[in-house]
């Protein structure tokens, strides 16, 4: 092993200069302290289990979760200058005279637990911790005056002889470096000298890293790397060695076995493989924003984060699609493609590019490249196309043959679109030109590419141009349609032109590219693809591709060397894969987000070289994609949720984004206990990330509040939502995240209680049945005191009504009783007058006897007088028949009056009763004196005798006194 060595040592000696420009660029994101609102220097970078970041920051520990930036502050608000994470999560960091750690508390919000108070008052002004080392959760801190270790609650302090001036992991083992002593390694308790070569008691080590077996690769700050082997310090010389030097090696980082990060102090990042080569470079350059790199990590996905002096940045160095700029100092569109041997060309809109590439890399983004304009190629480069071993360009002057860095005209105008071979066997003897006037012919003879001149009979400008089966041409105009030509025996003249458009089963006239995918002629149209059927003379549906693509407007189609088709829709670039069928179809469709919008619209250029090297047309350069590298990194995302805060009169944090249980972090909610918030905070503030940062930009979420949403939401970029006014209930907020349509995360949750309102919980629902049972009570009482009122008043209303009735049944039978005295009393009152009449008649029959008497006759039964006598006497008797009814007339209309008068007066006689009786029907003296048959003198006294018993006085009227009495109730 030690011969091997020195062996490596001798070849890696011989090595030198710096690293070349690579072919790409991946992504780089930089991000100052205006968007993380911290301070400028960052320290230090590490990841936890659940892919959040840290950095030590100099106004603290900065967290970064894919969306959100957050800062937590040391009590001392003091820089952190490392970070360390533990298998708990525990974050230890480092400042200025303090140590500990963040861990999440109950609401899952970082809390800053101290640890200084461990240690002896004596011990505490331990200055900055510049170094942290986390091996099996035991934590090592490092200042230049103490190496502090950390286990099971306790801590240790060890004092150097001088000073320590390094601490760091490799193998899984703690390395520290004393000044002037040399390279020690922890164990047991104990500082173990690995390497005391008087060399490296002079350098400051920067890093330790694992090699190969036990060798260790240690960087310097100004000597560059060494190895050690065997206790020994050994020199190990790179190709960066000057670069090394003179910028300063601060901070190094083993990425993989094979692959090493070196930041520097003023050189950016560079990535070297074990012999000490470059591979890659990242400084100002390539993109970064500052070249003084202090922390690096690799994180989960193997992409690159750098702590930088001013900024923090993020190299996606493992992404499958990287950038290129063929020329630096100018933005410029790229439009073709070529690759000729050891050289690959660009046609960009400022002329034709080219540099040599590295063709043993499999990828040729890793090749270096030195990218120079070819000669004659000034303007607009629209097309590039090998065709016999020979790479043509179509221009916008012409059409041209490239030989190395030298363009060579075949003809100068018209302006040339692209290029279409005749034949399929090789050499092509006969190649159609689509120009800006039409169809040009190019002859290929004695191995030289001949104009053949313009071909006759279409002069619209024709930039899609395939041949089919039958020898046809299809050529398409993206305003008039499709048209096919048939060319003559000798390819020089147009026989026939056909146009085709929505009249022959086109969904419309416009934007119809004609291309050749699966030994088919295919149309790609704003409503999916479709293919000529000649039987029918008509277009209709490919059916290759089911139902994938219909409604789907398609620019661009490309069939690669694996059978995969490319194409391009409305600036999003997708994949037909043949090689992944899914459950409907034979293939799968795979979208790269990463490309949307860039792609240049209306001139689409994919070129597909092989899997692991497409080139795609940009506005801003071109893009390299290595798909297969893209298929096997393509993974679900990974989405968080944040913070949560509750809004109201004060807002206030209840969730920081960390799920715990008994002391760990974990990936779900802990659901035994379910945070419950008041009623009076019932709006709610979520917000979510995915720490999948090569795809932040095109990263779309969706979520849904179960207990208040119906469905999830539409697909969209924002990271946060707000629920307001929530009513009391149980909740769960669920949300996922996808980079494309068929790439989803899995679904986050966190579930939680709205407490009712004071006025709707439990204790008050009891209240509330208390309250309504009293009420219901004392409803009951009132009604019952209601209806017995309400029965009362019925009753009351009744008895009115039955008074009433009586009353009017009294006044109906008083009527009636009334009607019948008047009836009577008008009987009464004609019997009287009978009476009177028979009283005359008695005195006409004295005076009939007095007569006879007088005169002496002889009365006989014949004689008139005698008959006239019987007349008499029988209307007497007629009288008296007429009396007696009188007599019992009388009696019934006067009983309630002589009932009075015998109440009033008992001493009155019945004659005094009959003679009131008579008095009140209003009779003189002389008629009360005929119906009583006595003197009208007796009829005087008896006057006088009925007012003495009736007690009247001489101005009494007695018939007025009476009558009062017989109107009396």
């Amino acid at each position: 092993m030690k011969k091997f060595l020195l062996v490596l040592i001798l070849l890696l000696q011989m090595f030198s200069g710096e690293a070349q420009d690579l072919l790409s660029i991946p992504q780089i994101v930089n991000y100052n302290n205006e968007q993380y609102n911290g301070g400028i220097q960052n320290w230090d970078v590490q990841q936890d289990k659940n892919g959040i970041l840290y950095f030590g920051n100099n106004e603290g520990l900065l967290t970064f979760n894919g969306r959100y930036w957050n800062i937590y502050r040391l009590p001392n608000f003091t820089s952190v200058r490392s970070i360390g994470i533990d298998s708990k999560n525990r974050i230890y960091v480092g400042g200025q005279d303090e140590i500990g750690y963040f861990f999440p508390d109950g609401h899952g919000i970082l809390k800053y637990t101290s640890l200084l108070n461990l240690l002896p008052e004596n011990l505490r002004k331990i200055a900055d911790i510049w170094d942290i080392a986390v091996v099996n959760d035991e934590v090592f801190f490092r200042s230049v005056s103490a190496i502090i270790h950390f286990k099971d609650g306790i801590l240790k302090n060890y004092k150097p002889v001088e000073t320590w001036s390094y601490l760091g992991k490799a193998n899984n083992r703690i390395y520290a470096q004393a000044k002037n002593a040399g390279l020690f390694l922890y164990d047991k308790e104990v500082w173990k000298p690995v390497c005391t070569a008087p060399s490296l008691k002079q350098f400051a080590i920067t890093s330790i890293a694992a090699y190969h077996g036990d060798t260790l690769l240690v960087s310097t700050l100004k000597k560059g790397f060494f190895l050690i082997y065997n206790n020994q310090l050994f020199p190990f010389k790179t190709k960066l060695d000057n670069v090394f030097f003179n910028d300063r090696i601060f901070f190094a980082n083993q990425l993989s076995e094979n692959l090493y990060a070196v930041g520097t102090t003023s050189g950016g990042v560079y990535l070297m493989n074990k012999s000490g080569e470059p591979t890659q470079k990242y400084n100002y350059r390539e993109g970064l924003q500052n070249n003084n790199v202090r922390g690096i990590l690799l994180d989960r996905d193997k992409n690159m984060w750098l702590a930088l002096d001013d900024g923090i940045a993020y190299v996606a160095i493992n992404s499958a699609i990287k950038n290129i700029s063929p020329d630096r100092n100018k933005q410029i569109t790229s439009y073709a493609f070529g690759k000729i041997n050891q050289n690959i060309y660009i046609g960009t809109s400022n002329g034709l590019y080219t540099s040599k590439i590295n063709t043993s890399a499999s990828d040729l983004s890793m090749s270096t490249s030195a990218f120079e304009e070819v000669k004659n190629t000034k303007g607009q480069v629209w097309g590039l196309q090998e065709i016999n071993n020979q790479l043509l360009m179509a221009h916008e002057d012409g059409a041209s043959i490239i030989k190395e860095n030298v363009a060579i005209p075949v003809y100068a105008l018209p302006g040339t679109w692209m290029f279409q071979p005749l034949q399929n066997v090789f050499p092509a003897l006969n190649i159609l030109a689509g120009t800006y006037q039409g169809l040009q012919s190019i002859n290929y003879k004695n191995g030289a590419f001949i104009n053949g001149g313009k071909i006759g009979g279409i002069n619209e400008t024709l930039r899609f141009i395939v041949v089919d089966n039958n020898d046809n041409i299809w050529a398409s105009h993206p305003y008039h349609g499709v048209y096919k030509i048939e060319l003559s025996a000798d390819k020089k003249k147009i026989n026939k032109t056909t146009l085709f458009s929505d009249k022959n089963g086109l969904p419309s006239k416009l934007y119809n590219y004609v291309f050749r995918v699966k030994n088919r002629v295919v149309i790609a149209t704003v409503r999916g693809i479709y293919e000529y059927d000649a039987v029918h003379n008509h277009f209709s549906r490919f059916k290759m591709f089911g139902d994938a693509l219909n409604g789907i407007s398609i620019q661009f189609l490309k069939e690669d060397d694996n059978g995969n088709v490319w194409f391009v829709s409305n600036k999003k670039v997708g994949v037909i894969d043949f090689h992944k069928p899914s459950a409907k179809n034979a293939f799968t469709i795979i979208y790269l987000p990463e490309l949307d919008g860039k792609i240049v619209g209306g001139f689409e250029s994919i070129y597909t070289l092989d899997n692991k090297n497409v080139f795609i047309g940009a506005n801003k350069g071109a893009y390299h994609i290595n798909y297969a590298k893209y298929v096997d990194n393509r993974v679900k995302p990974r989405v968080l949720i944040g913070w949560i805060k509750l809004t109201g009169q004060k807002d206030s944090t209840v969730f920081g984004g960390y799920f715990t249980r008994n002391g760990f972090t974990i990936n779900k909610q802990d659901l035994s206990k379910l945070p419950e918030y008041k009623n009076s905070l019932n709006s709610i503030h979520f917000e979510f990330s995915s720490t999948l940062f090569e795809h932040e930009k095109n990263t779309k979420f969706s979520y849904q509040l179960v207990g208040f949403d119906n469905s999830w939401s539409a697909w969209n970029s924002k990271s946060e939502k707000d629920y307001t006014n929530l009513p009391h209930g149980k909740y769960t907020f669920n949300v996922k995240a996808r980079t494309d349509a068929g790439n989803e995360s899995d679904v986050v949750s966190y579930t939680f209680v709205v407490l009712p309102a004071w006025y709707s919980t439990i204790w008050m629902k009891v209240a509330y049945l208390i309250i309504i049972g009293l009420l219901i009570r004392l409803l009951i009482i009132w009604q019952k005191k209601k209806h017995i009122k309400e029965q009362e008043r019925m009753s009351y209303l009744h008895q009115l009504e039955l008074d009433r009735t009586e009353q009017e049944i009294i006044r109906l039978q008083n009527e009636k009783l009334e009607a019948e005295v008047n009836y009577k009393s008008k009987e009464l009152s004609t019997m009287t007058m009978h009476l009177v009449q028979r009283g005359k008649v008695l005195a006409k029959i004295k005076e009939v006897i007095s007569s006879v008497i007088k005169n002496q006759e002889n009365v006989t039964e014949n004689s008139p007088s005698f008959r006239h006598l019987i007349r008499l006497i029988k209307d007497v008797e007629k009288k008296d028949q007429e009396l007696d009814h009188l007599s019992v007339h009388f009696n019934h209309v006067n009983t309630e009056f002589f009932n009075k008068l015998k109440d009033l007066y008992p001493d009155l006689s019945q004659n005094d009763l009959k003679f009131c009786a008579y008095l009140c029907m209003n009779l003189s003296s002389k008629e009360m004196a005929q119906l009583m048959n006595i003197t009208i003198k007796a009829v005087e006294v008896g006057r006088y005798r009925l007012r003495k018993k009736l007690n009247l006085k001489p101005e009494v009227n007695l018939y007025e006194f009476l009558m009062d009495i017989s109107r009396k109730k």
